[in-house]
């Protein structure tokens, strides 16, 4: 049965890959759901008329749009923050100003927009961050700004939810590894290098994750706050 019915949702970063997927399981579960796109228009339209669901585009590289985004939604009752980018390389020879615009995404946006949602958001509300097991493990050479990223996630989730314990607003990190998307596919160059640090060797299934964030905005998860809940097939064991 729907475990979502009457509440609202917003996925920053929700028409492909992990983000899509959490959009189709809320909507499953019930919920009055919107997320948010960049560049991918296209796939953000097959996947509001496949749901139900709203699309909004959204440069989560720009904290004011993603407030003012937040903002016009009125009082939420979950937000997943899945948006994110991926700069690897060697560290003497990666562009600063992509590194610096993968914090943007990455951290800042994320912070922000937890923050201006829990303005309004309806007590016993859910704010979950889709981080990643890098932010444990960065296990092979030309990460560190990316894992850097992931690792500050945790800092913030633990941190938030002591903000926001007291309005009973859960905050939650989801940390995957290696997922099949089009940024990571299963039969991608990197596979037997990832698959080789994990004790069950696939790729994870986008949907795999949206089951543990459905866990984590539902009923079941009041007073579950705080946490990294990682989801890596052993990628960090």
């Amino acid at each position: 049965m729907p475990t979502l019915n009457e509440k609202k949702a917003l996925i920053l970063g929700g028409s492909r890959g992990i983000g899509a997927a959490i959009v189709e399981r809320l909507t499953a579960e019930g919920a009055d759901t919107r997320f948010t796109y960049a560049g991918s228009a296209e796939a953000a339209a097959a996947l509001a008329d496949k749901t139900g669901a709203t699309a909004i585009q959204t440069d989560s590289a720009d904290r004011a749009a993603v407030a003012g985004t937040i903002a016009g939604q009125g009082a939420l009752d979950i937000l997943v923050i899945n948006a994110g980018v991926v700069v690897m390389g060697d560290p003497l020879e990666s562009d600063p100003d992509a590194v610096d615009r993968m914090i943007d995404i990455n951290v800042r946006s994320p912070y922000h927009a937890a923050v201006e949602a829990a303005r309004s958001m309806n007590d016993g509300g859910r704010i979950v961050v889709i981080g990643s097991v890098n932010g444990d493990r960065m296990p092979f050479p030309g990460g560190a700004a990316y894992a850097l990223t992931k690792s500050a996630v945790q800092g913030m989730v633990r941190g938030l939810a002591r903000d926001f314990g007291e309005r009973g607003i859960t905050v939650n990190s989801v940390q995957p590894g290696p997922v099949d998307t089009d940024m990571n596919p299963a039969d991608g160059p990197m596979k037997d290098t990832m698959h080789s640090f994990m004790a069950i060797k696939r790729h994870a299934r986008p949907a795999e994750i949206a089951g543990m964030v459905a866990y984590l905005v539902g009923p079941e998860a009041g007073i579950v706050t705080g946490a990294q809940h990682t989801i890596d097939g052993g990628f960090g064991a």
